[in-house]
């Protein structure tokens, strides 16, 4: 219980209200008992005023005796002296400590309107008051007024278990509030966690409430959209296993079977020869087929590098033309080249011709005879941009988000012979975006399909190795 974080959020929260309360309460303690003391002295005080004001009226013996006789039925206690500090008269028995408050008091220090002449109620029996009596300018003598300590006691001991009550009270809910608090605030963490112990499972599928506007709710969506992408990655990796099955089945079936016609001693020697080349085009496919997906295997494992430099683009794009002219002559394929001779461009030369070859030979894979296809290059301040257009079939609509997905085909029935692996435009996209560059498709069914790939213009000179 003690490792869970619904327990440290609460300990954490309870520590800081409890420090923060405790001073808050503190404060407010001293506040009110300084007030009630204050209340029961200047209570005393008034009091000692107004038989003060009664007695510079009249100032005899009568209204002297009828002063101390209301006290002797009060709380409190009530002494006069005249002005020599003689006591005339007083409403209860005189103690020791009263005796010292009247010798000790300077009589030249009191103010008219009274003062408070003894307050430490917590060293003391009593506390007193001094009001001086002054007839027609002459100091005819003094009011003291005395009342127990236990009386302010009392009232501090009567507010302290007042705070404690309400401080214990506040404790209590203060305990429920955290609570409270901490498992909301926990309680979609906790869901998060279960959520990522089933990921951890291969259990991918899992909802999580995203309503929430906070961090938690961003959290919580995260998670349901990281479930969603492992849901599709595993379908996806499924599938392309299972591509991968028949891509390399089928090599390995050609290669078998005519190797077992080969080693009959009925096969004559012009069809061990047909065989043979046959056998070899298959291991050459299969080759293929193995080096595409190591480089894949490189990309996913951020082992695939390119190294850039400054490349003269428009013989680059020459280069690769006369490799590939031999391959689009044997369909009569009119390929045609527009290249500003003065287009530099920051890129793996290497690896840029095997994108533009992947891409040149989709498109002579799904162009018909005699029809053509163009290569064009146009450059602005900020970027370059290539354009490889054809005639030939197109793509589906529905297709075209997929096109640069991994085995993916337009028609799921085609050959290999002339629908490819389905591999090279997915090593295409990832080529390009590690030069910090895009590429997109456009296409109409029948009408045929274009390719544009966009890169941002580089400082020439510049040099350096990009990793992924």
């Amino acid at each position: 219980m003690l490792s869970k974080i619904s327990f440290k959020i609460g300990l954490l929260f309870f520590v800081f209200i409890l420090v923060f309360e405790s001073f808050l309460f503190l404060a407010l303690y001293k506040d009110l008992a300084n007030d009630r003391i204050n209340e029961v002295m200047e209570s005393i005080l008034a009091r000692g005023n107004t038989h003060r004001d009664v007695l510079e009226d009249n100032f005899n013996e009568a209204t002297l005796e009828h002063v101390g006789i209301m006290e002797s039925v009060s709380n409190f206690i009530v002494i006069v002296t005249d002005e020599k500090g003689k006591v005339i008269v007083h409403s209860d028995p005189l103690e020791q400590e009263m005796l010292n408050v009247i010798k000790h008091t300077d009589n030249g220090s009191i103010p008219t309107k009274g003062k408070i002449v003894e307050d430490r109620w917590k060293q003391k029996q009593y506390i007193a008051t001094d009001s001086p009596i002054t007839i027609n300018g002459v100091h005819k003598g003094h009011v003291f007024m005395f009342a127990n300590t236990n009386t302010v006691k009392r009232k501090v001991d009567q507010l302290s278990n007042q705070f404690v009550i309400i401080g214990f009270i506040t404790i209590v809910l203060t305990i429920i509030t955290i609570f409270i608090l901490s498992r909301f605030i926990t309680l979609p963490i906790i869901k998060m966690k279960e959520a990522t112990e089933q990921l951890c499972k291969g259990r991918n599928k899992v909802e999580l409430h995203t309503e929430r506007k906070d961090e938690l709710g961003e959290l919580a969506k995260s998670i349901t959209k990281l479930s969603s992408d492992l849901e599709q990655l595993k379908a996806a990796r499924n599938e392309f296993l299972a591509s991968i099955l028949h891509e390399l089945r089928t090599p390995l079936t050609y290669i078998k079977g005519y190797a077992d016609i080969i080693s009959r001693q009925t096969t004559s020697e012009a069809e061990i020869k047909e065989y043979t080349a046959i056998i070899r085009e298959e291991t050459d496919q299969l080759s293929e087929l193995v080096k595409i997906l190591f480089e894949l295997a490189k990309v996913d494992q951020n082992e695939f590098s390119i190294k850039r430099e400054d490349v003269a683009l428009c013989n680059l794009i020459k280069s690769v033309a006369d490799r590939i002219h031999p391959v689009f002559a044997e369909k009569n394929i009119v390929f045609s080249v527009d290249c500003p001779g003065d287009i530099i461009a920051f890129v793996d030369p290497q690896r840029f011709q095997q994108v533009l070859i992947n891409i040149l030979d989709n498109a002579k894979k799904h162009s018909s005879i005699c029809q053509r296809i163009l290569l064009e290059v146009r450059q602005t301040s900020q970027e370059i941009r290539i354009l490889i257009s054809d005639e030939g079939e197109g793509i589906p609509k529905a297709d075209l988000p997929y096109i640069f997905d991994r085995l993916f085909r337009v028609e799921k029935s085609r050959s290999r012979q002339s629908g490819g692996t389905g591999l090279g435009l997915a090593i295409a996209k990832e080529i390009i975006e590690l030069h910090g560059g895009k590429i997109e498709v456009q296409s109409e069914w029948g009408k045929g399909t274009t390719f544009i790939i966009t890169l941002k213009r580089g400082d020439r000179g510049e040099q350096g190795t990009v990793s992924r």
